[in-house]
């Protein structure tokens, strides 16, 4: 673990998985996270190195032509996450 990064909560959208790491140790454990991999604030996959990021809401909206209201509760509170960060998945006292 890197004593220069800030550690975030990295949450599986896909199996729901959670852990706290350093975008260097996320990055270097295959998680698809921001800042190493897509843009905070920006809708991408957030998933663990476990799982295809055909689960994600990235994938419902790029690929399979989703629209905000087609989306499920989960995936709207997963878009609320995404678009509060990094604030959102701070982790407290870090």
């Amino acid at each position: 673990m890197s004593d220069t990064e800030p550690q975030w909560r990295h949450i599986c959208e896909v199996c729901g998985v959670e852990e706290i790491l350093t975008p260097g140790d996320a990055f270097n454990l295959g998680w698809d996270y921001p800042p190493r991999m897509g843009q905070f604030g920006v809708v991408g996959p957030r998933c663990c190195p476990n799982c295809p990021n055909v689960g994600t809401v990235w994938w419902a909206l790029a690929v399979d032509g989703y629209t905000e209201d087609m989306l499920t509760e989960a995936q709207r509170v997963t878009v609320r996450r995404i678009t509060g960060e990094p604030q959102s998945i701070a982790v407290p006292g870090d």
